[in-house]
């Protein structure tokens, strides 16, 4: 029992020592969710991992929300006609689950460029509920597909425009841009066991938002603006995915266009509270892969993207003294509180992210 009271102790001096260690303050990165959002300077090297959950449920058209018994009895398939392929949908997607663990470096070899690396292990988990047959609200059954595998890496550079912050003026900001390129290392050919309106069982390739990678190189611009004033700091960042070309399965997916604005407060130099409000714009999936293909609006290109606005409070914490000085603690909890879905298309949930960050 001493030596938890001892250890508990230690934990919270190196987090609430109010003489710091080393010049760095808790709100100096955005919020953890916020990527690139900093430079460094030359010769520094940073290491981070990141594990954020994603969970959705129910689904929607537009803004409106939409039954299972509504989509399988009202929405047309889109490969009717094709062997065993109804008039209509007849298995709907209830809920689904991303966990992706992130891991990162980065390198400044000068005072202009920060050297950026990044990769991923992706799980994600459907469930889906099966309606007998080719038409009626009869239930077959259920069943979960569950793929996972690393996914793609990026790599860029962040090019500090005003420079890396002074924290110890009345004010300051900081401007910086990321030039990067997300490579196909994640793959876009998973397969999974599932059950059809007629109770058969086949292995087939998972829908497009269940598999791994893109199976393009992307690009990925931001630029974050970041000021201090006193305890208070502001931010704001965008953010984009720019799809080139067509991968291997004759498709690509659609482009997103993110803006994030943040408000922190910093009661003391180890801790900060944040409040944060991102947008989020994708486009549907270009072509399609002739793979996949079934009664399931996961299936079909055209019940991708669509626009979601989401609200998140967050905190960090830095380590000031002694063998935590230096190490940075970031959590993330967040919802959404507007949707329009290129529907039917399952509906955005709740998100979590939590992440560490070590400077040498």
């Amino acid at each position: 029992m001493k030596n938890s009271l001892r250890a508990g102790a230690l934990i919270a001096a190196c987090f609430s020592t109010p003489t710091l260690a080393h010049d760095v303050m808790a709100d100096d990165h955005a919020p953890i969710g916020v990527m690139a959002d900093h430079a460094h300077k030359k010769g520094e090297v940073m290491f981070s991992v990141r594990h954020m959950h994603m969970g959705m449920s129910g689904n929607q058209i537009g803004t409106d929300n939409v039954s299972p018994e509504e989509i399988v009895t009202t929405i047309p398939n889109r490969f009717f006609g094709a062997p065993g392929q109804p008039p209509t949908l007849r298995i709907v997607p209830t809920s689904m689950r991303t966990d992706m663990t992130m891991v990162g470096a980065m390198y400044a070899p000068t005072d202009w460029v920060t050297l950026i690396a990044m990769g991923s292990y992706v799980q994600k988990e459907m469930e889906h509920t099966t309606f007998a047959g080719g038409a009626g609200t009869n239930v077959q059954g259920e069943f979960t597909t569950s793929p996972e595998g690393f996914g793609d890496i990026t790599l860029g550079g962040i090019f500090p425009i005003l420079g890396v912050a002074d924290r110890k003026g009345d004010e300051q900001r900081e401007l910086n841009v990321r030039a990067a390129v997300s490579i196909p290392t994640g793959s876009t050919t998973e397969t999974a066991q599932i059950l059809t309106p007629m109770g058969g069982e086949p292995t087939v390739r998972v829908p497009y938002m269940m598999q791994i990678g893109s199976g393009t190189w992307d690009l990925k611009p931001s630029v974050t603006y970041k000021s201090w004033r006193g305890s208070i700091g502001l931010g704001s960042q965008y953010a984009g995915t720019i799809r080139t070309g067509t991968n291997d399965q004759g498709y690509r997916f659609g482009d997103v266009h993110e803006l994030t604005t943040w408000i922190s407060y910093r009661p003391a130099q180890w801790i900060s509270l944040s409040g944060r409000v991102k947008g989020r714009s994708t486009s549907r999936v270009k072509g399609i892969d002739p793979m996949i293909m079934g009664p399931v609006q996961t299936a079909n290109p055209d019940f991708q993207g669509g626009e979601r606005v989401d609200l998140i409070g967050g905190i960090n914490l830095v380590g000031t003294h002694g063998p935590l000085a230096g190490h940075r603690l970031g959590i993330e909890l967040g919802a959404p509180v507007y949707q329009d879905l290129n529907g039917p298309q399952m509906t955005g949930d709740w998100m979590f992210t939590i992440g560490w960050q070590k400077a040498f």
